[in-house]
């Protein structure tokens, strides 16, 4: 029984491996010399040189950092103004417009603006990732609130709770379920968009790191980068969904 699920991963593996062999017979043979492209041995080895000389580490930490404190405000603020929207029909229809106004505005049209405001460096980078994902939290946060049991409202009006007790005590505890939904989408946005305005502006993490190797005439390089970024990327949602696991067992929720 237990080797079953080893041979499933293997299997998951094999796709990967067959278009691996490829691209390193490729690249040794009728590829070789592009400067676009590079062998798989030769990006794993430019992995292991970021790795060995300190650049990999501190370019992920900057990353990293920029996109986990941009999505802490983001997240915050659309939690909160959600909830308001959700639980306060008047206020839903007055903000409407300004909502959905401002929602599809892309966050690296914002780029510009934010280098005339912070300059380059975090704050420009966290100011950015923050606006990108306080949108998704807002809405989902929104549509969260509005599908708390109203029953559970009325308790609490009978117990005299104030606003605030209604929230934390009531309204959260309910919506953590549907939030964890609005958190993972929200991880994945925020390292997509640091690692687009490190690579259009912010001469700092890993994407800029990435542009560099590429405009260096280094493909080994840019595919380790390429794939160092995956690699994180799919470290951080698997974090998210093990994290929302645990919590909705925890509740006795089913996730």
């Amino acid at each position: 029984m237990s080797a079953r699920p080893v041979l499933l991963r293997l299997r998951a593996l094999a796709f990967p491996a067959v278009l691996l062999a490829a691209l390193e017979w490729h690249t040794r043979t009728s590829g070789a010399g592009s400067d676009a492209l590079a062998p798989p041995t030769a990006a794993a080895g430019a992995l292991l040189r970021a790795m060995t000389n300190g650049s990999l580490w501190e370019a992920t930490a900057f990353t990293l950092g920029c996109a986990a404190l941009g999505l802490a405000f983001g997240a915050l603020l659309g939690l909160l103004l959600g909830i308001v929207l959700g639980l306060v029909p008047r206020a839903s229809r007055m903000g409407f417009l300004s909502v959905e106004v401002l929602r599809p505005v892309p966050s690296v049209a914002l780029i510009p603006l934010a280098m005339l405001v912070f300059g380059f460096g975090l704050r420009m980078e966290v100011s950015v990732v923050a606006f990108a994902t306080f949108w998704p939290m807002l809405v989902l946060s929104q549509a969260a609130a509005r599908q708390v049991e109203p029953r559970l409202l009325e308790v609490a009006a009978a117990l005299g709770l104030s606003a605030s007790a209604r929230v934390f005590k009531i309204v959260i505890p309910a919506m953590v379920p549907r939030l964890f939904v609005a958190l993972r989408l929200g991880v994945a946005i925020a390292l997509v968009v640091a690692v687009t305005v490190e690579i259009a502006a912010n001469p700092h993490g890993m994407g800029y790191a990435m542009m560099i190797a590429q405009q260096s005439l280094e493909p080994a390089s840019m595919l380790a980068w390429l794939f160092w970024i995956s690699v994180v990327g799919y470290a951080i949602n698997a974090g998210a969904l093990a994290l929302q696991l645990h919590v909705a067992r925890r509740m006795g929720v089913a996730a």
